[in-house]
């Protein structure tokens, strides 16, 4: 049943949470009990999405409507960009994968999805699946109301969208609250653009689909608890009870649609611009860093980082042959965002990595925690609560540390677990 690799995913686990022990605002104050709690949920949810009779059903469901969407979203988008966008070639195509361009056959998914996700809010069949999770976390982990239905919030909403679900409760949090709040929206990712990670990894990774959204909702809890590490509580504070109720109205069903739409662009045009700027930019440092060699090859960013982040990788339980591939996939991650690390994942070769590490990776990449989203946190959550801007900015770093590592913790879960269960 468990093997060394099992091993050595739990020993990253222990590596992760000592590390944020070590920068832990009160080491005094290290939570024991959510320690086991909150591992004890990844493992039982995983359990639950994956080795219950008739959970693969549900994942293929999962996988079917993603595909299904796809489908749907790429009628929509060739009908407005024609050719360019897949549709019937005015010409002769020698080489069809250049056909794939990111703008037209990724970004598009974000702004249907965007809608469907309001709309179903407004239906309130995402708002109880949110309250139901928030409930979960609120029992087993004993957060506060408001924290419990932000950290639910977050599995399907983005990292701004799920504050505005407790925007009556913001100037109520304890640091303690918004740290864990900043926390979990960088270790988790939106349900619009789960889509779009999925689709980009299904010619590579069976039930993609399936595990991209397990990721998102596993990590939670990882977020929870390495927040917790590293600025505990004080005991007596915090504890916000919520009544769950939301911020987050839509007036008609097509209002939903509309607003949803309006929103999913604005994330369109987010991602764009991040991605631009920030691809630029290590591409700039990497023509600075071109007169140096390493090995034979040129020094650039992407490899300095896969180095650092090689022995990272191997603790989450990947073979050490393929841990500096996952490594440089992690510093990717960090520097050009997950949606460039998706990216290159799935354009490595099925033979050329195993099914585990590319599992392990899927698990690991599925989050926000990246250097821009540190900027479009600081400035959503400046807008929503303006009178806490400089604690914001004090913890904003150590945010995307806890962010980073969570999903790391969460592929070290997943990487712990018996590969039978998997399928």
């Amino acid at each position: 049943m468990f093997n060394l690799l099992n091993l050595q995913s739990l020993l990253g686990l222990a590596v992760i949470v000592a590390a944020c022990w070590a920068v832990s605002e009160n080491k005094r104050l290290f939570p024991w009990r959510l320690t086991v709690g909150a591992i004890g949920v990844q493992a039982l949810l995983v359990l639950a999405l994956f080795a219950i009779p008739g959970s693969q059903a549900v994942l293929a469901a999962v996988t079917g409507a993603v595909d299904g969407l796809a489908v749907a979203t790429n009628k929509g988008t060739q009908f407005v960009f024609g050719y360019l966008a897949g549709g019937s070639q005015p010409y002769p195509v020698d080489n069809q994968p250049a056909l794939f361009t990111f703008a037209f056959q990724v970004l598009p998914l974000i702004l249907v999805i965007s809608a469907l996700s309001a709309l179903l809010w407004h239906w309130k069949v995402l708002k109880w699946i949110t309250y139901g999770f928030g409930l979960l976390f609120q029992k087993t982990m004993k957060l506060g109301g408001a924290s419990a239905l932000a950290v639910a919030a977050n599995i399907f909403l983005g990292m701004i969208e799920s504050p505005i679900v407790i925007k009556a409760y913001l100037d109520k949090l304890t640091r303690s609250e918004v740290f864990l709040m900043m926390v979990v929206g960088l270790a988790t990712v939106a349900g619009s653009t789960m889509v779009a990670y999925a689709t980009i990894l299904a010619p590579v990774l069976p039930n993609a689909a399936g595990h991209v959204l397990v990721a998102s909702i596993v990590s939670a809890p990882a977020g929870v608890l390495l927040a917790r590490i590293i600025v505990p509580e004080i005991p007596g504070q915090g504890g916000e009870v919520a009544d769950y109720g939301s911020a987050l109205k839509y007036d008609s069903a097509i209002d939903a649609i509309v607003k949803g739409t309006s929103d999913g662009l604005m994330v369109v045009l987010n991602i764009s611009a991040v991605l631009i700027v920030f691809v630029a930019l290590v591409a700039l440092v990497n023509v600075m860093l071109g007169g140096f060699s390493l090995w034979g090859e040129p020094v650039t960013v992407e490899r300095l980082l896969g180095f650092l982040f090689t022995p990272v990788a191997w603790l989450t339980g990947v073979e050490w042959s393929e841990a500096g591939v996952a490594g440089w996939l992690l510093g990717v991650k960090l520097t050009l965002t997950e949606f460039v690390a998706f990216i290159d994942l799935g354009q490595v070769p099925a033979e050329a990595m195993s099914e585990r590490t590319r599992m392990l990776m899927t698990y690991a990449l599925c989050g926000f925690a990246n250097i821009g989203s540190v900027g479009i946190t600081v400035t959503g959550l400046s807008v929503l609560m303006p009178e806490r801007r400089e604690e914001v900015l004090s913890l904003v770093w150590k945010g995307l540390f806890a962010g980073f590592l969570a999903t790391l913790m969460t592929a070290c879960v997943v990487g712990a677990m018996p590969a039978a269960i998997f399928g």
